[in-house]
């Protein structure tokens, strides 16, 4: 009896967990890749800022006053972005001030996106003339919100509620709720048209627990991009709004503020602006790529191959 040749059984991997295949995508992008990297410096220093801040950012240096960074004329490695009109350490106050807007901007979106969640789901859970008016009055307001410019909003905001941090946060939340609650209205009445939505009524779930467990997590997606994308955002009009001297008060080392104090020597001594400006910039930009990043790995036509 001819001796029977066995091959072997090829042995078929397991596909990749939905984490894993995210971050393969993500980590295609090499802009994304940059921008998380720049991010993730930024809170750490942020978040670390007593330890890695050479000084308090409210000490002042009388002797060198308006000191040069240390690679221009006259400058000092004692203090290496030199130091404002009060005195004050550049780099020490740019490292708090990260605690600032980065407070500012995760607050604006944790915030709003639990609002907008709420509402966007208000807009399509009731039934009859309940739900009709629930959906009319949420829509007409944010539309009504979305109609003025939203610099001019938060200063109308901010000049009814008094110039501060919280009040900072509640004006720039207002600003970009209009955001989250159109995006899950509008996906979720996509997602209530679907077949498994059918499905999940005709077993006899419950209302809220339908909007909760089986819509809301199909929602996800593009209001975790928006989320991402809205912190940058948020650390912009909070900045402007600091600029204009209607956000955090002085001497609260928040990068807005920071410009406002030192435009009066943008000739003399231009680094007091040029540093400010370069910080909000690389972090607004680099949060934005990260986002970027995000929205292509959640996005299954964008995903490379």
């Amino acid at each position: 009896m001819a001796e029977m040749a066995v091959s072997p059984v090829a042995k078929t991997s397991a596909p990749p967990s939905a984490a894993r295949q995210f971050w393969l995508s993500f980590s295609e992008n090499r802009g994304a890749m940059l921008g998380l990297v720049i991010v993730v410096v930024v809170v750490l220093l942020a978040v670390f800022a007593e330890w890695v801040a050479p000084y308090a950012p409210d000490q002042q240096f009388r002797e060198a006053v308006r000191a040069a960074p240390a690679w221009a004329e006259g400058g000092s490695r004692q203090f290496l972005l030199g130091t404002d009109s009060l005195g004050r350490d550049m780099l020490t106050r740019l490292i708090f001030g990260a605690r600032i807007s980065l407070f500012i901007g995760l607050s604006v979106m944790g915030v709003s996106f639990v609002v907008g969640v709420l509402l966007g789901l208000a807009c399509v859970s009731f039934d009859g003339k309940l739900g009709q008016t629930v959906d009319v009055v949420i829509t007409r307001v944010m539309d009504l919100i979305m109609a003025v410019p939203s610099l001019v909003l938060a200063i109308l905001v901010v000049a009814v509620l008094g110039p501060s941090l919280i009040n900072t946060i509640v004006a720039v939340t207002i600003v970009y709720l209009p955001r989250y609650v159109r995006l899950l209205r509008a996906s979720a009445q996509t997602e209530l048209g679907k077949d498994y939505v059918t499905a999940a009524r005709v077993a006899g779930v419950g209302k809220w627990r339908l909007m909760f467990k089986t819509v809301l997590p199909n929602c996800l997606a593009p209001l975790i991009v928006q989320a991402a994308l809205g912190v940058s955002d948020a650390i912009l009009e909070a900045a402007a709004l600091g600029f204009l001297g209607l956000g955090a008060q002085p001497p609260t080392a928040e990068w807005g503020t920071m410009l406002a104090d030192a435009r009066e020597f943008i000739r003399s001594e231009p680094w007091l602006v040029t540093l400010p400006g370069l910080a909000i910039l690389i972090t607004v930009v680099s949060i934005n790529l990260a986002g970027d990043g995000v929205r292509d790995a959640l996005d299954p036509k964008m995903r490379r191959s």
